[in-house]
Order: C-alpha cells, then sequence, then structure tokens
C-alpha cells in the first residue's frame, strides 16, 4: 500500500536551504549543512539517505532549542568524497564519525541518529561520554541479529539477497535501495528523490551504500560488526546520559508488525534504564521524508 495515501500526508518541501560546507577527515572530503549557534546538536543518517534527510528539522531544532544543529553527510553518501578503493567498514565510519567531531570540535553534543547511523551515534557517545549529552533515535538497532528475529519473512529474502554475491546487482547497478524502499516506505517528492540518486550516480559511487546490508550483524557474521556491536552494548551498561527513543507505528526497525523482533525495544529499555520512548504516530522508516 503507498504509504502517501495511507497515512494522507503530503511529501515534505524538497528544497535543501543550507550552504554546503567540507572539512578534510582522514584525508577526505566529508560534506556537512550546519544553522544556529550554542551547543552542537549533530544529526546523523542512514542507508541509503544522506544529510538531506534533516533538511526540514534542522531549522526548526536550531530555532527550538537555541542551539548550533548539523547535519552531515557520511564517508561515501551524499556530497561526501565516494572513494572506491576502499573497504566500507563500521570501523572506518566511526572513526570517520569521531575524527569529524574533533576537526569541528564540537563539544558538550547532543546526537540524533537514524537508521545505521543510531548504532553509528551510540558507539561514538559511549566511547566518548564526557562529550555526549543525550543521544536521540529512530528506526534503528543496537544489537546483534539473527535472521528469525529480527527480520520479518518478507524482508528476509530480499536482505539475503543484498548480502549474497548477487548483492552488487540489487544494490549498486540497479540502485533498488534508493529507487524502491524510499518511495515504498514514505510519502516523498520526485524532486525529493531525485536528490538521493543524484548524489550516488554511478555504480562505483554507490559503493558505501552496498556495502551497508553485508555489514549487518547477523548470526554473528561479519565477526568485526558482531564484535563492534558487544562492544557498543558493553559500554552501554554504564551509560548515563538521557536517551530518547522516537517510535513510529508500526515502524519497521523494530516493527510492530512482526512480533520477535517488536520485543527488542523492551530488551534495548532493560539495558538503557533512563532510555524514553517517545511515541511519533502512524510511520514506517524514514521519518523525517514521512513526518518532519
Amino acid at each position: 500500500m503507498n504509504t502517501k495515501t495511507k497515512f494522507q500526508i503530503p511529501s515534505p518541501p524538497s528544497a535543501f536551504p543550507f550552504e554546503s560546507r567540507f572539512v578534510e577527515v582522514l584525508g577526505r572530503k566529508i560534506h556537512y549543512v550546519e544553522t544556529g549557534k550554542g551547543e552542537p546538536v549533530l544529526f546523523f543518517h542512514g542507508n541509503p539517505t544522506s544529510s538531506y534527510l534533516w533538511r526540514n528539522v534542522i531549522g526548526p531544532v536550531a530555532e527550538a532549542t537555541s542551539r548550533r544543529v548539523l547535519a552531515f553527510d557520511l564517508l561515501g553518501f551524499g556530497q561526501s568524497d565516494k572513494p572506491t578503493d576502499i573497504d566500507y567498514t563500521l570501523r572506518l565510519h566511526a572513526d570517520i564519525i569521531e575524527s569529524f567531531i574533533e576537526q569541528l570540535e564540537l563539544k558538550n553534543l547532543i546526537l540524533v541518529g537514524d537508521d545505521w547511523c543510531g548504532a553509528l551515534a551510540t558507539h561514538y557517545a559511549v566511547g566518548h561520554r564526557g562529550n555526549v549529552q543525550g543521544l536521540a533515535l529512530m528506526e534503528t538497532f543496537l544489537w546483534p541479529m539473527t535472521w528469525e528475529d529480527d527480520f520479518d519473512p518478507k524482508f528476509r529474502a530480499p536482505f539475503k539477497l543484498m548480502r549474497s554475491p548477487f548483492g552488487y546487482l540489487f544494490t549498486q547497478v540497479f540502485n533498488i535501495m534508493t529507487k524502491k524502499l524510499i518511495p515504498e516506505h514514505c510519502p516523498i517528492s520526485p524532486e525529493a528523490l531525485n536528490y538521493y540518486i543524484r548524489s550516488c550516480p554511478t555504480v562505483a559511487s554507490r559503493k558505501a551504500l552496498g556495502s551497508f546490508p553485508k555489514l549487518l550483524p547477523v548470526e554473528g557474521k561479519p565477526q568485526a560488526s558482531y564484535d563492534f556491536f558487544m562492544e557498543m552494548q558493553h559500554g552501554l551498561k554504564s551509560f548515563k546520559a538521557p536517551v530518547l527513543w522516537i517510535k513510529a507505528s508500526p515502524g519497521v526497525v523494530p516493527s510492530d508488525d512482526y512480533a520477535p523482533q517488536a520485543k527488542r525495544l523492551n530488551e534495548v529499555k532493560a539495558l538503557i534504564p533512563q532510555l524514553e520512548i517517545q511515541p511519533f504516530g502512524p510511520g514506517h522508516h524514514f521519518l523525517a521524508e514521512e513526518r518532519p
């Protein structure tokens, strides 16, 4: 069912009214935008989006909080560099994030993480807790996965395909993550969808986009991803800053529609007692596109 019809909400404005800024991080050019002044709020996007996801959010947040609000593009996404001679790993993304924050001298941060970057933001927070005032997370996961507990059967086969040798065709050649997944899970204008498509215009430029499905820590594989998430979970046991989880209904990660996965949020609440769950209302996965 088309989500625009189901929820009867219009596509949000497509304009991106911010000056593009760039900073060199570990020898790579990273793109970001910002607005406002004060202590920083840093927005992290997921896959296959970019800082453009937050175009209708960061301005109102800056105005409401009297803070400096920034959104950046991960390496390989948006207007950041898209090297093809490297392996995109969670450690690489974590190192880029850490160095980006250091380069811009961002202190006393509030981090906002969506999708994959909920985990990457949390990983930074537990490793730099003295620099983080709080976390806001949505449509993300902070745990190692299993096929049975974390993948509704309708998603299981596509993700197994993306992790197989045929995943290259699915994610990089045909760009299904952008061209099919985004419009199926949120109301989005042709202009906004085209921004995401144009940001990764070639097969080679979509390497980072295609790497994330293979990095999911499923059934203990890949080992490096499993270790990354276990390290983060260990750090969360002593993390004391406030954590807000914005939960859509039904949502996708975790989804109300798949009982084994729905229990994950209770497990996170047990791990992070100070976590507060804030209902978003009707929504799927790209919440800032659905209702900024």
